[in-house]
């Protein structure tokens, strides 16, 4: 049973990959990603990495890609100017994949072709949360804080394109309104009065009357 299951979510991790890269509307790859992401966590879940698979469900699932996605939807993308030049870099890209894939393929396939490694014992006590734990603070804890330090980084400029001055947008400032005076508010302006003329003409005016009677 877990070898069927392995493989159907395999089929529709890959094809979800595909249909990332290969769908025309940026929403529809987004949810395709989504369920690649949720498809490889539950590979994590059979291979007995739990916490693996609800830390990609939760961070990336969650978090990562609900935030992409509706970054997406909000924002006026024009599809054809990102589809430039995209036959030009097919051949770049099938090829960095094709590597990608035989690399896998070697580190994987050592457990098939070697007889001499055999399937790891795991013992029914086994902890994987806190073996990873022990892994990342221990043998990997310079990478761990290289990769924190990435991330720090990358909040920071975040926040620094987000504060960054442009002229074509119109913002409040509180600290000007606060100290705002009535002076700068409303101004009263002494004006000297002057009579109203009116352009309306008297009915006199208008039509003279004839006071000879009609009479040559």
């Amino acid at each position: 049973m877990t070898a069927i299951l392995f493989y159907v979510f395999s089929a529709i991790l890959v094809v979800a990959a595909l249909r990332v890269i290969t769908a025309r509307s940026p929403v529809t790859a987004a949810m395709h990603l989504v369920l690649a992401f949720f498809t490889a966590a539950m590979l994590w879940v059979l291979l007995k990495a739990e916490f693996l698979g609800i830390l990609l469900v939760l961070v990336y699932v969650g978090a990562v890609m609900v935030l992409f996605l509706f970054v997406v939807m909000m924002l006026d993308i024009d599809v054809s100017n990102l589809r430039q030049g995209f036959r030009s870099y097919l051949p770049l890209g099938i090829t960095v994949g094709i590597v990608m894939v035989a690399e896998m393929a070697f580190v994987l396939g050592r457990a098939y072709w070697d007889p001499a490694v055999g399937p790891a014992i795991v013992p029914e006590d086994f902890n994987n949360t806190r073996e990873i734990g022990i892994a990342m603070y221990t043998e990997y804890v310079y990478a761990v804080e290289i990769a924190a330090v990435l991330l720090l980084v990358g909040m920071i400029a975040a926040i620094a394109l987000t504060l960054r001055h442009r002229v074509d947008l119109k913002r409040n400032v509180p600290g000007e309104q606060i100290r705002v005076r009535r002076a700068d508010r409303i101004k009263l302006v002494d004006m000297p009065s002057s009579p109203r003329v009116s352009n309306v003409s008297t009915p006199a005016e208008a039509a003279p009357t004839d006071t000879t009677g009609g009479k040559a």
